[in-house]
């Protein structure tokens, strides 16, 4: 007899009923996603606080820059005042600029060749940016960028439908406008000292020059905001060509990898035979696709977690997942055995 069904007998109380409970996936940002916006959100704050700090910056007034809270110099000044030869005068710009910038290269494309552009998905500021004015975008109008022609999927990831509200372009300019401002209000702090560029800012008393600086690249980034942010990303950002580039060149580089022989599961991943991963992705790439025609992936996992979701109650589990090595090879291998998209 079980022991509660003895004890109800013992006392005469009924017997107390036991229902299991199975634990269930928390809905929205699984833990990947939460740690990437934890990343984000502390690297774009370094981004505006490094300045500040005298973390690294080059001030035009001073004529030199600084790094880690110290002066850093390239020590031409004793050889212009004669204290020094040339010989060491090229032996101090070596060593304080080039070998710096060569070791940091080094390691920051080692980091794409093996990972991708974990920069762009993970710390960069402007992708940032550009994933909360899509998200602000989508739920304005439905598309996450005025160049999109189609509306996405009235399907979040999970299941359940959401509809735009045009209520929402009051907040996707004023968005737009301020993170330029401060893009701009940041960028000027890199190039003067912090405590001139803020004190002028919270004092409304701006010289000339910054008044032009300051109202030039507040529009541009505006513009760049509302109408070319993925352009940008995909087209023009010379720091995501390298990585991609160096990233393509590693067949065993981490990818999403895809389950082609269950392909057919993606035709009912959402209501109208539409897909969730094809809807996440903020570059507006196809996640199912062979790498070269990822040659953007900012490997951010959204599509990898959009897929998590819609496929919750397949006991075969997603299609999609991040892959690497002999497993990535094999990825490719399989796109290139059939007919590629």
């Amino acid at each position: 007899m079980p022991p509660d069904s003895a004890n109800a007998a013992a006392t005469g109380k009924p017997a107390r009923r036991v229902i299991p409970i199975a634990t269930a996936k928390p809905a929205g940002h699984n833990r990947t996603q939460k740690k990437r916006i934890a990343f984000q959100t502390a690297f774009f704050t370094l981004f505006i606080l490094a300045p500040v700090f005298d973390l690294f910056r080059y001030d035009l007034n001073a004529g030199h820059a600084w790094l880690l809270g110290m002066e850093w110099r390239l020590g031409l000044d004793d050889f212009i005042a004669g204290r020094i030869g040339a010989l060491e005068a090229g032996s101090n710009v070596m060593f304080r600029l080039f070998a710096p910038i060569l070791v940091g290269a080094g390691a920051f494309l080692w980091v794409s060749w093996k990972w991708g552009r974990l920069y762009c998905g993970w710390l960069c500021p402007h992708f940032s940016v550009v994933e909360t004015i899509n998200k602000l975008m989508q739920k304005a109008s439905g598309k996450p960028s005025v160049w999109v022609k189609e509306p996405l999927p009235p399907w979040k990831a999970d299941g359940t439908p959401w509809r735009p509200d045009a209520r929402w372009w009051a907040v996707v300019v004023p968005a737009a406008v301020f993170f330029a401002f401060l893009w701009a209000i940041v960028f000027l702090s890199y190039l003067l000292p912090p405590a001139e560029v803020y004190g002028n800012l919270f004092g409304g008393e701006f010289t000339r020059n910054q008044t032009i600086f300051l109202s030039a690249a507040t529009t541009a980034l505006t513009m760049e905001f509302l109408f070319a942010r993925h352009l940008f990303c995909r087209y023009a950002c010379a720091v995501g060509l390298f990585q991609s580039l160096a990233w393509m060149g590693n067949r065993n580089a981490m990818v999403v990898g895809f389950q082609r022989k269950r392909a057919a599961d993606c035709a009912t991943c959402l209501p109208d035979r539409q897909s969730a991963c094809d809807a996440v992705c903020p570059m507006r790439l196809t996640p199912r696709n062979i790498k070269r025609l990822m040659f953007t992936c900012t490997q951010c996992a959204q599509c990898v977690e959009a897929c998590e979701q819609s496929q919750r109650d397949n006991p075969q589990g997603p299609l999609l997942q991040w892959v690497s090595a002999e497993a990535a090879r094999q990825n490719e291998a399989g796109f290139r055995s059939g007919k590629e998209r």
